[in-house]
């Protein structure tokens, strides 16, 4: 009796939709509506200061620093997908229907963020990296094209068509309720691991025999010197992404983009080409990965990201092209810098223990992703723009790149530890 062909592609695809759906639209589409609460309320705005206007992602982040590893690998990341999604969804109707209480704000994002960390980069990892062993990169990097793909029309073709249309309130409840249509994929099409479907990873015609290998212990984790140059590393990098999304669209308000129709134009035209420039990052990077060292890979990216923050300062209304350079260059390091993480995680300590990883590696992300935007708000606050600022948060990108450089280059990889690879019959 024949088999049935190997499901696990369809789960990619599942995945690219979810993962744009569920992290694309609402992260990427934010820092549209930041100058908008910076204006006063007789512009229609709040009022608020721009460190006051950063300051509510890393308080909900550092609040839900326990989420992960308390919660996230005791539960089945198709169910944390589902509820990810209904928390973003809550939290960004709660965004549109605020009216200027800071507390409020800060709510609504620790909502939100609880919502990321269940729907967001863990859940989609845990799942590929559970169907595949030989093609992980490959398949990491196409789960990941949904972000990008999502995250691309989250500003151009859905906040700023929505808000010229229905003002900045309607379109924050709109969009949240675009969440729900991760909600029939997850439910009828994800399922959480090859076994499920009566197959094994990558579609070979036997288990590999690290089936059993049980995952190893979060002391384990603390213990390796190579899972905190990894903390550190992408902590620093993510943190230093995390600066230039939240920030560039106030940085194009300080260098001359003064007019509010040109201003969300030129963040709308930026943001859309670091994203597709993203999708070329993560499937270039994700074939590199299953071809060499992904320490090698992964220090270049993270060096790419890292040289590209000073191009930001040369943007100006007077100089369209610096825009698209800026934007092509940053979308791609920013692409596969996201994706590499896990790659490297799975193989240091292997697939068994990737839940764990990434359940103390995501929140860490997750703080560097969000206080160091706000530290960005201080320094710019303190001197007036944004030269200091952005000249630290470069600082902090090439410590990245070195935490990563240092890390050994090659890791445990129990799924294949002196094991015979069985025969790769496809179907």
């Amino acid at each position: 009796m024949p088999r049935r062909k190997f499901y696990g592609w369809w789960i990619t695809v599942a995945a690219f939709c979810t993962f744009g759906i569920s992290v694309g639209i609402p992260y990427y589409a934010m820092p549209f509506f930041y100058d908008y609460y910076e204006k006063s309320p007789a512009q229609g705005g709040f009022g608020w200061s721009r460190p006051d206007i950063t300051l509510g992602f890393p308080l909900a982040a550092l609040f839900t620093l326990w989420v992960g590893p308390i919660l996230v690998h005791r539960f089945s990341p198709r169910k944390l997908l589902i509820i990810g999604t209904g928390l973003t969804a809550a939290a960004f109707y709660g965004f549109g229907a605020m009216r200027g209480e800071l507390w409020t704000y800060f709510g609504f994002w620790f909502l939100y963020t609880v919502g990321y960390i269940f729907s967001g980069p863990i859940p989609h990892q845990v799942i590929i990296s559970q169907w595949f062993r030989r093609h992980r990169g490959k398949a990491m990097g196409v789960a990941y094209l949904g972000v990008g793909a999502f995250g691309a029309i989250s500003a151009k073709w859905i906040a700023k068509p929505l808000t010229e249309a229905y003002g900045f309130h309607t379109a924050l409840q709109i969009m949240g309720a675009l969440m729900f249509l991760a909600w029939p994929i997850a439910i009828f099409l994800i399922k959480d691991r090859p076994a499920d479907m009566g197959q094994f990873p990558d579609g070979v015609a036997e288990a590999h025999e690290s089936a059993a290998v049980q995952p190893q212990s979060f002391s384990f984790l603390v213990r390796q010197r190579a899972f905190w140059l990894l903390v550190i590393g992408s902590c620093c990098s993510i943190g230093s992404i995390g600066s230039i999304n939240q920030h560039m669209k106030l940085v194009f308000k300080d260098q001359g983009f003064t007019d509010q129709k040109l201003l969300n134009a030129a963040f709308s035209d930026a943001l859309a080409c670091i994203m597709v420039s993203s999708i070329a990052g993560r499937l270039f990077m994700g074939w590199m990965a299953d071809r060499f060292p992904k320490k090698y890979v992964m220090t270049i990216t993270y060096l790419l990201v890292a040289i590209t923050i000073p191009l930001l300062l040369m943007v100006n209304p007077g100089d369209p092209a610096a825009l698209y350079i800026f934007a092509i260059l940053f979308g791609f390091g920013m692409g596969a810098d996201y994706m590499l993480i896990p790659l490297m995680a799975a193989e240091q300590f292997g697939v068994n223990t990737l839940a764990r990883a990434m359940a103390i590696i995501l929140p860490t992300d997750t703080i560097g992703q969000t206080w160091f935007p706000y530290g960005v708000s201080l320094l710019r606050q303190h001197f007036g723009d944004y030269g200091a600022a952005l000249g630290a948060v470069f600082a902090m990108a090439l410590l990245g790149a070195t935490a990563i450089a240092l890390l050994p280059k090659h890791g445990r990889q129990d799924e294949t530890l002196h094991v015979q690879e069985p025969a790769r019959a496809r179907v």
